[in-house]
């Protein structure tokens, strides 16, 4: 039984090289010659946003009184956020107010968003500590913004790009040639993977620590291009041809 063929090698750059009529390669700069190059990179980003959800609920037999306890958990809530640097543009406030049986109920739910998640721990932390149980504090649920995406493609898009360039000056250098201007950029191919968007919520377990979290919601991006390099030869090489 003969043994498997080896796997077809893969072509990662071309150098256009004219021969001299001696059937020799000349590396002086001719009009036409191009180095072909292929190459790629890979990137992530972490989540830029958090939101944390907190909910919290009064029943009394006085309707007044179910709505005040309520109103001065809010009011404290609300507080510690603005001394924290909370934009109330990222703070929202959801309430309820029922019935039931012979009592009255109170119900609020107030969604926080942050860009900054130490800030987030502190203020989660601190409520906790002064309002007991009195608030429940769902998991944080990380998300990427859209423009957070958009700079990660084009980061990674402009690696990818880099990358293929030194690789086309490694080729040229072996050879001792000279890069010259790029002829031709194409993106070959892109690919998204991971992460989360504000509008998809996550559904990891609650047991999943901040970091585990985080790293979930982690996106990555990778780009191939195919470029066409210019080739200059260089005269101090030139001119010692004999």
């Amino acid at each position: 039984m003969a043994p498997p063929a080896p796997p077809p090698s893969r072509v990662f750059a071309e150098l256009d090289l004219a021969p001299s009529p001696a059937g020799r390669v000349e590396p002086a700069a001719l009009p036409g010659r191009e180095v072909h190059v292929s190459g790629s990179a890979e990137l992530s980003a972490r989540p830029d946003r958090a939101r944390v959800s907190l909910r919290l609920g009064s029943r009394k037999e006085a309707a007044g009184a179910a709505r005040s306890s309520v109103s001065r958990r809010l009011q404290y809530i609300a507080q510690t956020a603005r001394l924290n640097g909370i934009p109330e543009e990222n703070m929202t406030v959801t309430e309820d107010f029922s019935r039931v049986e012979n009592t009255y109920q109170m119900e609020a739910e107030v969604c926080i968003i942050f860009s900054d998640f130490g800030k987030m721990q502190n203020v989660c932390n601190l409520l906790i500590e002064k309002l007991g149980t009195s608030v429940t504090i769902n998991p944080p649920h990380f998300y990427h913004t859209p423009e957070a995406i958009d700079s990660l493609r084009r980061q990674v898009c402009v690696t990818a790009v880099g990358n293929t360039r030194r690789k086309a000056q490694e080729v040229c250098q072996l050879f001792g040639q000279a890069l010259g201007k790029p002829l031709l950029i194409k993106e070959e191919e892109t690919k998204e993977w991971g992460g989360h968007i504000d509008s998809h919520l996550s559904l990891a377990a609650d047991s999943q620590t901040l970091q585990e979290r985080i790293q979930n919601a982690t996106a990555y991006a990778s780009c191939r291009v195919f470029a066409v390099f210019e080739i200059k030869g260089k005269e101090n090489r030139r001119s010692k041809l004999p």
